[in-house]
């Protein structure tokens, strides 16, 4: 199976934005994730039903928003136009945003319930000797939780594998720039291109499936060593 230059190219940019938009969530979604596992705010049930929203929101409802917001008339994209860097719609690094938000559950949420369960009597013994809150989260917290850190990144990034309707709206359809495997395969079944599509959806299919199988595999691991 060869496939064309054009469907390596858009692999390229789907392995790019995955990897980009996973790793700048994670970092992003872990106070937001400490904080709702811990706070009992009153905000905490909108907080969490905004962070849901993405769950039942149709994919092209937000991508449009996004695209209005980032446009060259909308509030972001009109301020950036104004400071001269450039508006974000059809760019990769609209799609990247794009990609983080509508991701946002799928990391947040096992982060959450990881963080919850690792919390109790194992942190206030280390408060009990004087660790400080940040050292609690990264020496206590963060090792517990590896297991739902796993799981929201690799949610995360099978999630953008896949993701069509949302990224063709904030980033149309651009070769080499903001083009991804699901709008290529759009293209070769819009052409009735049937045969490059089916390939390039085994390698989406592939790739999803071993990444669901490198998690299961690891989580029983892990839950090995605990048990031991």
């Amino acid at each position: 199976m060869l496939l064309a230059p054009s469907d390596l190219t858009a692999l390229g940019v789907t392995l790019k934005l995955a990897v980009t938009s996973t790793f700048f969530l994670l970092l992003l979604s872990m106070p937001l994730a400490w904080w709702l596992a811990q706070s009992q705010s009153r905000f905490k049930v909108l907080v969490e039903a905004l962070v849901a929203l993405p769950l039942v929101l149709p994919p092209t409802v937000m991508g449009f928003y996004l695209l209005v917001l980032l446009g060259p008339k909308g509030a972001l994209g009109g301020l950036l136009e104004s400071l001269g860097i450039g508006h974000l719609a059809f760019t990769f690094t609209g799609l990247v945003l794009g990609s983080m938000l509508f991701s946002l559950p799928f990391v947040v949420q096992p982060l959450q319930n990881a963080f919850a369960a690792a919390g109790g009597r194992v942190l206030e013994a280390a408060a009990s000797l004087r660790a400080s809150p940040l050292d609690r989260f990264f020496t206590v917290v963060l090792p517990l939780s590896r297991r739902g850190l796993l799981t929201a990144c690799v949610l995360s990034f099978a999630h953008t594998l896949g993701e069509f309707g949302m990224l063709l709206m904030i980033g149309g359809n651009i070769p080499g720039r903001t083009q991804v495997a699901s709008i290529a395969i759009y293209d070769h079944v819009e052409a009735m291109d049937y045969a490059a599509a089916h390939q390039l959806s085994l390698v989406l299919v592939a790739a999803s499936f071993i990444l669901l199988m490198l998690v299961f595999a690891l989580n029983r691991r892990f839950q090995g060593v605990n048990l031991a």
